[in-house]
């Protein structure tokens, strides 16, 4: 099988004989590993179109369940991206959670224009690199199935007074349910500061009307340490390499 798709690098990784090993998230296939005999020296078109942020066309050959890459050509490199370490850490974090959620070979289109938005915001973007990075990570959350539920309690169903965050049951809680005796086994986290409207405000916007967006700092942690509760939780997805390095900043 021949076939042309569009496709953004996540991963690049060197292998024996000058070979690479890429894993691509494709508009046609969604996320596959496809190797390539293309060298990347010098600053061609298609050397470029093989590192990661970078957003190209790609002709592939799938021989079994082997995916091979034979030509490339650079649409968007996001190169600026890599011109400031915490610009570059938060888009590293992003592309790398993409991965990690993800199935193999599963297309997933929506999200490929997210993820495709969300490297063009992050290029142009001057600070609060974080904010976009959540807003990001919601909203995959909420295409690939798998967003917290935040319009009622999840264990009682009611609108009222919703006052907590249970991340073993994935969403809201009402004060009720948030003081049951195994509320501490369940972590269950308060909602201060009316975290649960700004929430919801990223997952319902567009991530292009975010563009402008700064959370202050109290909200920002509030919601990084949630999502990576969450995510931890439901998705086993945890030990990430560039969180690792935003840490050590």
């Amino acid at each position: 099988m021949y076939a042309e798709t569009e496709g953004i690098v996540l991963k690049q990784i060197k292998i024996a004989g000058g070979r690479r090993m890429l894993v691509v998230f494709t508009k046609r296939y969604g996320k596959i590993s496809a190797g390539t005999s293309i060298g990347e020296g010098g600053k061609n078109r298609a050397a470029l179109a093989l590192r990661p942020f970078t957003y190209g066309k790609y002709q592939i050959n799938k021989k079994g369940n082997y995916y091979h890459i034979n030509g490339c050509e650079t649409m968007s490199s996001h190169y600026s991206i890599g011109e400031d370490i915490d610009k570059y850490l938060c888009a590293s974090f992003g592309m790398e959670f993409t991965e990690k959620l993800l199935p193999e070979e599963a297309p997933a289109p929506k999200l490929f224009v997210l993820l495709s938005e969300f490297l063009d915001m992050m290029e142009k973007r001057t600070k609060k690199y974080e904010t976009l990075l959540v807003a990001y990570q919601m909203k995959a959350l909420q295409m690939s199935g798998s967003a917290p539920r935040l319009d009622n309690c999840v264990l009682c169903g009611t609108e009222d007074n919703l006052t907590g965050f249970s991340v073993s049951d994935g969403g809201i809680v009402c004060e009720s349910c948030k003081t049951l005796p195994d509320s501490k086994e369940r972590l269950i986290y308060d909602t201060k500061f009316g975290i649960v409207n700004v929430i919801k405000f990223l997952t319902q916007r567009p991530l292009s009307q975010l563009e402008n967006l700064a959370l202050d700092d109290d909200t920002l942690e509030w919601i990084k340490r949630i999502l990576k509760s969450y995510i931890e939780y439901h998705l086993d997805i945890s030990c990430l390499k560039s969180e690792e390095c935003m840490g050590h900043r």
